[in-house]
Order: C-alpha cells, then sequence, then structure tokens
C-alpha cells in the first residue's frame, strides 16, 4: 500500500491561468435550445441535427450558429436559444510531497474510531464531533435495519476504480456485457459498465467508456464519500452503502463544455444515481440557464440531488469571496435541487479559501486537510471546497440510504436542518452550520 502526503491545495474548480478571464469561449456547432410549453422542436433549415436533452431542451447542430440564433431570437415558441460554452482553461493542482510529512501526519493521528479497523482512518478528522460531522458518532447510533444501496455519480475527472479501497464500492451496469462493443441495455452507449466519458467520443459522437482517472481529484473525490470501510486497508468513506458512478466530464486543464455536465448529469440520474457530486466550476456563466434547468428536471423527474462545491477564491478572514455578489457555476444557480457547500478547517473554522453566501451558499462542511484516496493505490491530502463538498455527499448518501423515500428536495432540507449551529457563519451561510451525520439521521427518522 503506497502513500503520499500532500501540501495544501485549492481545489481545481476555481484555479485560473490568470486573474482575468479569457473571452469566453463555445462550441462553433452547437446551440441548446429550450422551447416553451407544449411547443415541439422549431424546424429550420439550419439545423443539420438535433438531440433531445430533457424535457423541452434541445441540443442541436448547425453550421450556421450566428444565424441561427438570430432567426430563433424572434421566434415566440422558443424559451431561449443558448450557446454551448467552454467552462474556461486554469491550471489544475499538483500533488506536493511535504518534507516534513511527519508532523502533519501527526497532527491527524488523535482520533480514535472504534467503528472503523482501517489503519488510517484516524487521519479523518471530519469523522469526529467536535469540529467534523459527528460521523463516529453517528455509526454508534445507526438504526436497526440496514441500508439501502445508493448509486452516487461524481462528475469530475475520472476514478481509478481499480484502487484498493475503491474497488469494491464501483457502480456496476449489470445490464452491459463489458467489452463487446454492443449497447445491451439500449440506453444510448456502448460497454458503460461503470459510467461514461463526454470527453472522448465514438465515429457517431457518442460518449465512450473508458471512466479511468486522468488526474487524482475524481478519485480523492470517491475515496472521501465511500472508500471501502473495515477492510483492513487505508481509509474510511463516510458512507457505507455508496455505489460510485464514475463518470468523466472534467478535461485536465478544466475545460468543460455545457454540454458535457448537463449529458453527465442526465445519464447519471437515467441510471439511478440519487445524488451527483460536482466538484467543479467556473467563474462566469454567460447567462445561460441550460445547466441549471436540468439540474431542475433531473430533480423533479428523477429526484436527484445535485451537491456542489462553492469555489475558493476567498482570502479570509479579511477578503470573504461572496458568491452572492459575484457567482460560481453551477454553485449559484438558485434552485431547489441543488445543495452548495463550503470549507472548514479541523478547528472548526472556515477554510480561510472558501467562498461563502448568505443566500447561495447552502452548509458547510469539513474541508481542509482532507485524508484520501488518489490514482495509483495511493493515498493523500488535499484542501478545498472540492473536499467539503463529497464529505456531505457521503453524508447524504446515509441519510438516503435509511430514509430511501426522501424527495431530493427533503433531503436537501434535512441536511441543512440539522447543521451544527456555528455563530461566525451567521450572515454567511444559508443554514449558518456544519453538515451533522447523527443530528440529520434523527431528524430524518422524525419525518
Amino acid at each position: 500500500m503506497k502513500k503520499l502526503s500532500i501540501g495544501f491545495l485549492l481545489s481545481f474548480s476555481t484555479l485560473m491561468v490568470s486573474a482575468q478571464a479569457a473571452e469566453a469561449r463555445f462550441h462553433p456547432n452547437h446551440l441548446f435550445i429550450k422551447m416553451k410549453t407544449g411547443q415541439g422542436l422549431v424546424k429550420s433549415p439550419l439545423i443539420k441535427s438535433a438531440k433531445r436533452v430533457l424535457g423541452s431542451i434541445y441540443l442541436v447542430k448547425t453550421t450556421k450558429l450566428e444565424a441561427l440564433s438570430e432567426e430563433l431570437a424572434n421566434n415566440d415558441s422558443v424559451e431561449y436559444a443558448e450557446k454551448d460554452y467552454y467552462g474556461q482553461k486554469r491550471m489544475m493542482p499538483k500533488l506536493e510531497v511535504l518534507e516534513d510529512a511527519a508532523v502533519l501526519v501527526k497532527k491527524f493521528t488523535q482520533f480514535d474510531f472504534t467503528s472503523f479497523n482501517d489503519p488510517e482512518a484516524s487521519k479523518l478528522w471530519a469523522f469526529n464531533s467536535t469540529s467534523g460531522m459527528s460521523v463516529n458518532e453517528a455509526y454508534d447510533l445507526l438504526p436497526n435495519t440496514q441500508a439501502q444501496e445508493i448509486i452516487v455519480a461524481v462528475v469530475d475527472t475520472g476514478v481509478d476504480h481499480n484502487h484498493e479501497d475503491l474497488k469494491d464500492i464501483m457502480w456496476t451496469n449489470e445490464k452491459e456485457i463489458q467489452g463487446n462493443g454492443i449497447d445491451d441495455d439500449n440506453n444510448g452507449y456502448i460497454d458503460d459498465v461503470h459510467g461514461i466519458n463526454t470527453l472522448v467520443r465514438d465515429n457517431q459522437g457518442r460518449a465512450t467508456m473508458n471512466t479511468m482517472a486522468s488526474h487524482w481529484h475524481g478519485t480523492h473525490v470517491s475515496g472521501t464519500i465511500a472508500a471501502t470501510q473495515n477492510n483492513g486497508l487505508g481509509i474510511a468513506g463516510v458512507a457505507s452503502n455508496v455505489k460510485i458512478m464514475a463518470i468523466r466530464t472534467v478535461p485536465d486543464d478544466s475545460d468543460e463544455l455545457d454540454s458535457n455536465i448537463v449529458e453527465a448529469y442526465k445519464y447519471a440520474a437515467q441510471n439511478g444515481a440519487r445524488l451527483i457530486n460536482c466538484s467543479f466550476g467556473k467563474s462566469y456563466n454567460e447567462g445561460g440557464m441550460v445547466v441549471r434547468d436540468v439540474i431542475d428536471e433531473i430533480g423533479k423527474k428523477y429526484n436527484t440531488l445535485v451537491i456542489a462545491s462553492a469555489g475558493n477564491d476567498s482570502m479570509g478572514p479579511y477578503n470573504w469571496h461572496d458568491n452572492d455578489t459575484s457567482p460560481k457555476y453551477p454553485a449559484s444557480f438558485n434552485s431547489e435541487n441543488l445543495l452548495v457547500v463550503a470549507s472548514t478547517t479541523s478547528a472548526g473554522a472556515l477554510s480561510s479559501f472558501s467562498n461563502i453566501g448568505k443566500n447561495t451558499v447552502d452548509v458547510a462542511a469539513p474541508g481542509s486537510n482532507i485524508y484520501s484516496t488518489i490514482n495509483g493505490g495511493k493515498y493523500g491530502m488535499a484542501s478545498g471546497t472540492s473536499m467539503a463538498s463529497p464529505n456531505t455527499t457521503g453524508v447524504a448518501a446515509m441519510v438516503l440510504g435509511y430514509y430511501p423515500n426522501l424527495s431530493a428536495i427533503e433531503l436537501k432540507n434535512v441536511l441543512m436542518k440539522s447543521v451544527t449551529k456555528v455563530p461566525n457563519f451567521n450572515g454567511q451561510l444559508v443554514s449558518g452550520g456544519r453538515i451533522n451525520l447523527k443530528t440529520a439521521l434523527a431528524k430524518s427518522k422524525k419525518l
């Protein structure tokens, strides 16, 4: 078992190549069209092909993007027509081997969790009740029933599904026969055994099946959510009842297309994911609402909740980045089916890098110095709201496993109403507190 200690890292979701955003870039042949209620897709010779996304939303291909946009602007049956924007290129973080790793490791060996025999569970400070999420206490008081299995989609850079602590918790599409080159379950994807890769497409434009991690980020997120518990190896994930659906949608330069994001969300929801972890984002939205509308649609139709990181643009405690006034996306979308997460430290305070927002950032969760799985069978420590989001997702999965009849909106409300209140968070977060598994389970029982 290989180990690696990693220094302080900002999540890739908001690292930028320069302080100023470059001119917005978009796919030259894509246009999203949302029709008004009761209207079918508008007809135009400029539309070369069309694919329904969800509801009344379509993604069309055209060789004359601007002309089609102008034509649709005057069509009363069209609610909106939007370009397919890229997420902006950003520098991805690099792993840093610390010279004083022994000092750092010692700092995170003070917790003794009897619920887990995983040798490095003692480094999971997020499990404690003083400044964490009361995971250790919650496991001592779990309901006397079997938690239902919950599929969690990790929309990210892919997942190392051969990792010793992840290989047993990967979602498997049992209706698909691996490697036969056939779409056995007729869901539109060939050999999608563990998920899909929207970054690499076949000659018919379909997402492919290689979901192996290209960067450590998605693997780290997955381990925090659900690394195998009590297997005598590595760490333990927050949740014991999860299967991770790997969806590789974020490139190594973090320049994802809106069309890839909405396809990832749609695939996840249609294939049974009740939760989607979204530890990525961008600074500008160019006025587009298609990602928000798809989040609304999958919540309404499939009861899927999207959990997103708030972003890492702050320099606290003197200069907090407020998402209310300077939005980040998808975090700043106004959707009942979206839960947005800030980051806290092992002392219980907001992480100095974490974005805030009394109207747009819902809860906080541990995100500084989070130890988890990384590619190649290794383990490492990282910091960012990207790490706070999967801690929250793990809690949500446990609550949903024991109370599967909760709707996406009910689950979100339970998580927000069961937080550990922190006075300093008043005016900074909607809930004013930090996620708490023990209390969330108790409140769900009353429902």
